[in-house]
């Protein structure tokens, strides 16, 4: 938000420079993040004077160039070389001398300097309106009255409005300061504290009555959505350009000029805080104005010329037969001001928040009236704010006032009481701060002390602080008034720590982060908030949607992590960096019910946690000597084992079947639940993100990683002296049997001495029978007490060929 230091001096009596402004400002809480110089003239005419033709000949080497001698009071003719038509001389010009910038009214900024032009040389530059900003003609020089004095500078018969402007970050909860009444009610109440002199100067307006009697009756329909509605009527209006001062101010906060009706009502709005509305009072039908609630599904067209459709939530400014504006939002195309309008209905209200707020979302639109009526405007300013446009309207526009104001509050809001405690407010901010500066605080805040009761007192505060509504908002506005700066740091450090995460869970995310930043890995943070278009009907069914999201990009929780892991991946392809291993502990959130989960208690929603893993492109940075593999399924699991590992988790099954999400689907199971699902993402999700690579994905249940991990016991075990022996089988299967199903027939035989099983050779073709394949398995056998004989190994593989036998059809290849 910008705020006009020379607009804050109109405000209050205000002596303290520019800088002192700027650290009383941010002190306070409203910081000041920013300080531009205005100049309505950009470089102020800088370097540009006054000068005199004296001579005018033609150029030798040039038809269409004029080669001058100007006076510029130096003592000394300048020669200039000139292009314009009307260069004459005699004439009284404005000349840029060398050095000078200038900023031309289109186009870029461009310096003055000594030239030869076609073999002359040129010291300065005779200039046209266009070429310094002064206008927009560019059809030759601007000749100057005889009056004017050769040698002054240009602003003294052009003057420049000059200003400094706090670019102030304004916090989302100080609806009261933003504005510039708002700012100075800060300083008038810091410089009360200081004992210096900086009041706020009289606020008092007095309209002449009304001569021409045009009413307009009001009725509030949406008492929820319109609190308050004030209205006034002008007449025999003219609507023009504003006048230089009032653009000024504008333009230097930022804004352009519209016209002087719209203008006016813009200025009072960064003035006073207060939005307001110029309707064009003959469009306004039976000149009746009705605050309503829109019909879900009509069609309303707005000043950008949209055609939007409502929603049925929507507070509406209508008369007799149809909308006017979107109350507190957006003014109606048909009803707004034009170069014709003669007649002017004015609308100074106080809109609800929340309403106002779904409406600007919902329809996409930002202004500066909504901006101010979300976070809460002054109830109580309504009359002031409309009785200063109509004086300004009258100032420039002309017309007569031709109705009584009139104000519909059906409902005055109170004043919020606060029952508030010194020595609590004390012991908060750390320091004993004297009652009497604590009541000089709170009078300069307009908060009033209805009752002291020894330590106790009751407060009234005023409805547009909407953010003060407890003790510690009180203390919180002593503490911004009276200065942090002035709070000693002591010696000692008070401090809480506070864990959202139990010890155990820290340590196993740390051992895995580490483990995989080690390995390549780069750790990604991804908002929480997703859009709604990456589910399907059915999932958003169970989905928690926001209720006014900032967008349509963050409308819904994210019900599983891999759509923002995508977009991450895309986002660094897109900047060519193609080889990409990431990983990001987050969560994900779905309604609670009976059949997705266990409730957390005192939750709406299951909310579980992950740990998420994605490869793609190459496995290692390319090489001269090595061309590089791309990742694949095994690169994928072999982190995921070594991950198992790290998390003390030996036992676990690996399982295949099919998954909405991935091809290749895998899983790691351990007792019936799944710990680890893996693949590689199916093409149609990563369409969307115009990815064509190869991107393998795994999604680890945090919680019961967690949960198994507790409960593996860590064993030191000596290193067995008895040697291990090996012994391979040929086996002919069928070729639906999986190795996990011959895997598994081999431990169940002997889970003491067979410690390990592996295929190291698989072959399908036209030597064996069509259905069949062949698995080449190879066994260690082990036994930690004594060497193993022969017969004892013998009996071992004879038992495991018979289970093979029985089990799986297995046929014993010679």
């Amino acid at each position: 938000m910008k705020i006009s230091y020379n607009w804050l001096k109109d405000l209050i009596a205000l002596d303290a420079t520019v800088e002192e402004v700027s650290n009383m400002l941010t002190g306070c809480g409203l910081e000041v993040e920013h300080l531009e110089h205005y100049q309505s003239l950009k470089g102020g005419l800088e370097g540009i004077v006054v000068g005199f033709v004296k001579e005018r000949e033609k150029h030798p080497n040039a038809d269409k160039l004029s080669v001058c001698k100007v006076d510029i009071g130096t003592g000394e003719d300048n020669q200039i070389v000139c292009g314009a038509p009307n260069v004459a001389a005699g004439q009284k010009v404005l000349v840029a001398t060398v050095g000078a910038t200038l900023y031309p009214s289109k186009g870029e900024s461009f310096k003055i300097s000594k030239s030869k032009i076609r073999g002359e040389a040129s010291e300065g530059m005779i200039c046209a309106e266009d070429e310094i900003g002064l206008g927009e003609s560019h059809d030759g020089i601007l000749i100057l009255p005889d009056s004017y004095e050769i040698g002054k500078p240009a602003s003294d018969y052009f003057p420049v409005y000059t200003d400094v402007v706090f670019e102030i970050g304004l916090t989302a909860n100080r609806g009261d300061a933003a504005s510039h009444l708002g700012a100075a009610r800060d300083l008038n109440a810091i410089s009360e504290i200081r004992n210096s002199k900086c009041e706020i100067r009289n606020s008092n307006i007095e309209l002449p009555s009304a001569k021409v009697q045009n009413p307009i009756t009001i009725k509030i329909e949406d008492t929820e959505g319109c609190k308050r509605y004030t209205g006034l009527s002008i007449s025999g209006i003219e609507v023009k350009a504003s006048p230089d001062w009032l653009q000024n101010r504008l333009k230097a906060i930022g804004l352009n000029p519209i016209n002087n009706i719209v203008d006016a009502t813009n200025y009072v709005l960064h003035e006073l805080g207060q939005p307001l509305h110029a309707f064009d009072a003959d469009k306004i039908s039976v000149n009746s104005i009705v605050v309503k609630k829109a019909t879900e599904g009509a069609k309303f067209t707005t000043l950008d010329k949209v055609e939007r459709s409502l929603k049925g939530h929507e507070c509406l400014i209508c008369d007799a037969q149809h909308p006017l504006a979107l109350a507190g939002v957006f003014g109606g195309l048909d009803s707004g001001i034009s170069a014709d309008t003669k007649n002017i209905f004015l609308e100074s209200a106080y809109f609800d928040s929340v309403s106002i707020r779904k409406t600007a979302k919902s329809h996409g639109l930002s202004t500066d009236a909504s901006f101010r009526f979300e976070r809460g405007t002054d109830p109580n300013m309504t009359i002031r704010a409309i009785k200063r446009v109509a004086t300004i309207i009258l100032e420039i526009a002309g017309g007569e006032i031709s109705s009584e104001i009139v104000d519909m509050y059906p409902t005055p809001i109170a004043h919020a009481k606060i029952e508030f405690s010194l020595s609590k407010s004390n012991e908060l901010i750390g320091k004993e701060i004297p009652k009497d500066q604590v009541l000089n605080i709170l009078k300069s805040l307009e908060i009033e002390v209805l009752e002291t009761r020894g330590d106790l007192l009751t407060l009234s505060v005023p409805p547009y602080r909407v953010d003060v509504t407890r003790p510690a908002d009180v203390t919180e506005e002593i503490l911004r008034i009276y200065g942090l700066n002035n709070i000693e740091i002591g010696n000692d450090i008070k401090s809480t720590m506070a864990f959202s995460e139990t010890e155990t869970k820290v340590k196993l995310k740390n051992a895995l982060a580490n483990y995989l930043s080690a390995n390549g890995f780069n750790e990604i943070a991804s908002n929480t908030l997703t859009k709604s278009s990456y589910y399907n009907e059915a999932e958003l069914e169970q989905a928690i949607k926001i209720l006014n999201p900032l967008s349509s990009d963050l409308d819904v929780m994210r019900m599983n992590m891999l759509p923002s892991m995508l977009e991450a991946i895309q986002y660094n392809r897109n900047r060519r960096n193609l080889d990409l291993k990431f990983y990001e502990f987050g969560k994900t959130y779905t309604k609670f019910n009976a059949d997705n989960g266990q409730q957390t208690k005192g939750s709406i929603a299951n909310e579980q946690s992950h740990l998420m893993i994605a490869l793609c492109g190459k496995k290692d940075p390319e090489s001269w000597n090595a061309k590089g593999d791309d990742v694949n399924y095994f690169t994928l699991r072999a982190s995921l084992e070594m991950l198992l590992h790290k998390a003390k988790i030996s036992k676990y099954e690996l399982a295949f079947n099919e998954h909405a999400s991935l091809d290749y689907a895998s899983s790691y199971v351990i007792k019936n639940k799944v710990l680890i699902t893996f693949g590689s993402v199916k093409s149609n999700l990563l369409k969307p993100f115009d990815m064509d690579a190869e991107v393998w994905f795994a999604d680890i249940d945090f919680d019961l990683l967690l949960e198994l991990s507790k409960q593996e016991k860590f064993k030191l075990q000596p290193v067995s002296v008895f040697p291990a022996v090996r012994r391979d089988l040929a086996l002919l299967i069928d070729d639906s049997i999986k190795y996990q199903q011959l895997e598994k027939i081999a431990l169940k035989t002997d889970n003491k001495l067979i410690k390990n099983v592996n295929v190291f050779d698989v072959y399908k073709g036209d030597k064996i029978e069509q259905g069949k394949k062949s698995y080449a398995l190879s066994f260690i056998l082990q036994d930690e007490s004594k060497t193993l004989t022969d017969e004892l190994i013998d009996a071992v593989m004879q038992k495991l060929i018979k289970n093979y036998e029985k089990e799986v059809g297995a046929v014993l290849r010679g």
